[in-house]
């Protein structure tokens, strides 16, 4: 059994459908990029639709943290709660009558019945069929419930399901955009639940419902639900509407092949946010997850991602979720913005040190710009910049086959270079240093390493000389003079 796909020459209409059940998920971004990219190089719309049914995971504060962080990211929508539409309401919850309406309609077509079975019952098939290494589903017990006896119970409030009604055999039929034709037995498949016992509809009938109402041309999804599709496709059968487009793609995974997970890697997109990610880097590392550029380039803009994408070249892959690639991504594209730009980003972003002002941030960013993978580490990087950082060890101070005496000497012969010195420029620091190196015979670490730690107090500092041009004589003075009474402890 197979059904005809809707007509490709209207422009695309897409969708994504996240569920307020926590955080905001990577795998919604990843998913949503695809969606809105199609829909704009055709001239469509990109939904954003609520799919709230799962009433006990349900969590209130979820939706406004959907909505902040895909404005975050830029992946706006043209239609959704926040939004309105002409398909509106686009909240699962607030589409119940419509739900019912089509439930009445299988009903009375006789492609779903309603299931008295009770949660022990189910409950004891199961562990029945997995004992007798029997495929777990549904044995179809109420199936042959005569329609006045169902209904009869039903009045008498008996609890109850409603399942679709799923036909005894041959096979269903369907194409996906990226796999191709995929043929499933109707024996494999479960008669599954559409309407649970609170009234509230599951993912399954709901999600093509709504489909089927919004005018969805392309389902744009996860291949998790590859699996469901032939319900799907039962459903859009059973009410006369001709099939969406499928695209499933790849999972993100774990480096072991496993299915993204928050045990194995941060899947909150609100987590990538408060390290100070860049939207444009994880959206370039989204996209890379699932497509490829036609040159290779692996950096680049939205721009130019929604010039070069095709749906078509989407892959089935595994994409491993490999996040010293998207660090090295966000650090390029970190890079790329104008220094003007990201010190607003940084402000913005709430990574500014506390009551720093922009002109102060911009003395220092120039130097830490090949230093920041993320906005976040920028506060941390540069304290000794903005604050007088904690002293350093005495161990800290003297180098490798070096002493305390070597060391002393070296920085008191800075401190007293660094107080005479007139013009506080790049190259006179330079070479009045490599003077001293070569004046007392000193190897550069014996010099360069303890007055690192003097003026910084740690090992991952700038070049050297650019953080004293930074700092100035006075606080390299007051800094050097600190290290030399550690030594002399």
């Amino acid at each position: 059994m197979s059904a005809s796909e809707t007509s490709s020459n209207h422009p695309p209409r897409v969708r994504v459908a996240p569920s307020p059940t926590g955080d905001p998920h990577v795998g919604t971004a990843y998913v949503a990029l695809f969606n809105r990219t199609h829909a704009r190089q055709g001239g469509g719309q990109f939904l954003l639709r609520i799919d709230d049914t799962d009433r006990s995971r349900y969590q209130a504060t979820s939706e406004d943290q959907i909505f902040h962080a895909l404005e975050w990211l830029g992946l706006n929508w043209d239609e959704g709660p926040d939004k309105g539409g002409p398909h509106a309401p686009y909240r699962q919850s607030e589409r119940l009558e419509h739900y019912q309406s089509l439930i009445e309609r299988l009903m009375a077509s006789g492609h779903s019945y309603r299931c008295f079975c009770t949660a022990d019952r189910i409950s004891e098939l199961r562990e029945d069929q997995k004992a007798n290494k029997q495929r777990l589903g549904y044995d179809g017990a109420c199936r042959e419930i005569s329609a006045e006896d169902s209904e009869r119970r039903a009045r008498d409030g008996e609890s109850h399901v409603i399942r679709l009604k799923v036909p005894n055999s041959g096979e269903t039929v369907f194409k996906d955009r990226l796999r191709g034709e995929i043929r499933v037995s109707n024996a494999e498949i479960d008669d599954q639940v559409l309407i649970k016992t609170d009234g509230f509809p599951t993912y399954h009938l709901a999600n093509v419902a709504d489909d089927i109402s919004f005018g969805i041309t392309h389902v744009i999804r996860a291949e998790e639900w590859l699996i469901s599709t032939p319900k799907h496709v039962l459903l859009y059968e059973a009410l006369d509407e001709p099939l969406p487009t499928f695209v499933h793609v790849s999972l993100l995974r774990n480096a072991d092949k496993s299915k993204i997970s928050k045990r194995k890697n941060p899947v909150s997109l609100n987590w990538f946010r408060q390290e100070g990610y860049l939207p444009e880097a994880l959206l370039n590392f989204l996209a890379l997850m699932g497509w490829a550029p036609e040159d290779d380039n692996e950096v680049f803009d939205m721009e130019t991602f929604e010039e070069q994408f095709r749906i078509e070249k989407l892959s089935t892959g595994a994409p491993i979720f490999d996040m010293t690639k998207l660090d090295w991504l966000n650090g390029m594209h970190i890079r790329k913005l104008p220094i003007d730009t990201l010190a607003d980003r940084i402000l913005s972003e709430g990574f500014g040190p506390e009551g720093e002002s922009k002109e102060r941030i911009l003395e220092i960013l120039p130097m830490m710009t090949e230093r920041l993978t993320r906005l976040g580490e920028f506060t941390d990087k540069t304290s000794w910049f903005f604050q007088t950082p904690e002293p350093p060890t005495k161990e800290d101070l003297i180098p490798k086959k070096s002493d305390a005496e070597t060391s002393l000497s070296a920085l008191k012969a800075a401190s007293e270079f660094f107080g005479s010195l007139a013009s506080f420029q790049h190259d006179a620091i330079a070479s009045g240093l490599d003077d001293l190196i070569s004046q007392h015979g000193w190897k550069k670490p014996f010099l360069f390493m303890p007055l690192r730690f003097a003026l910084t107090s740690r090992k991952d500092s700038p070049d050297l000389i650019e953080v004293i041009g930074a700092l100035g004589a006075q606080k390299s003075v007051e800094r050097i003079d600190r290290a030399c009474e550690i030594l002399r402890e």
